[in-house]
């Protein structure tokens, strides 16, 4: 990622949180996330990277719910953010400066590796799957929360799951339209992505 979009992302570190889906303020949103996530993880506790954490709200979900978590963010003042938040919740997560095109952990590391709305901006999706998939031990799950919006921009779902299935045997894909989870009612695409082998 070049320092330009680092910048961008800083600058939207203190408003993030404002989107009901990001700050997963309101408790029936934080619900719906802890419902639809927490059952297609591994039991508790699993060690889950959450790649593109922004300002940590599903790291804390998770961490909250027994897994060991670590989040990776390419902006300090998300991640100031994400420890912020994470002391305020009471739990335990480790955070690390990093490019989620890069991340910077031995093969097989993770029990899971998640990721919620940051393929789509990665340049070669393609590449950076594959080596999201390197960090997952046999039998680890890849989550992936993507969109393809109405702006025209993102990743629709038959091509995520196709990028997917170059280097897995499986994608279950699961439409995402229940405005419990984004705060009010939405309009375009967007998916859950669960491969587990």
């Amino acid at each position: 990622m070049t320092g330009g979009a680092r910048q961008l992302w800083d600058e939207h570190a203190t408003a993030f949180d404002e989107e009901a889906d990001h700050g997963l303020r309101d408790p029936g949103v934080r619900k719906a996330w802890a419902d639809l996530l927490l059952p297609v993880l591994p039991p508790a506790p699993a060690s889950v990277v959450d790649v593109g954490c922004g300002t940590g709200s599903l790291s804390v979900l998770l961490a909250g719910a027994g897994h060991d978590v670590c989040g990776v963010d390419f902006a300090p003042r998300m991640l100031a953010a994400a420890r912020k938040k994470t002391i305020g919740a009471g739990v335990g997560v480790d955070y690390v400066l990093g490019d989620g095109a890069k991340l910077p952990f031995a093969r097989s590391s993770f029990d899971v590796v998640l990721a919620r709305h940051v393929l789509w901006v990665l340049p070669d999706p393609g590449r950076v799957l594959a080596h999201w998939i390197s960090l997952l031990r046999p039998q680890g799950r890849l989550v992936l929360v993507e969109g393809h919006w109405s702006s025209g921009a993102g990743l629709p779902a038959a091509a995520c799951r196709a990028l997917v299935l170059r280097c897995r045997g499986e994608a279950e894909v699961r439409v995402l339209d229940d405005s419990r989870l984004w705060g009010q009612e939405i309009g375009d695409e967007r998916y859950l992505l669960v491969s587990s082998r």
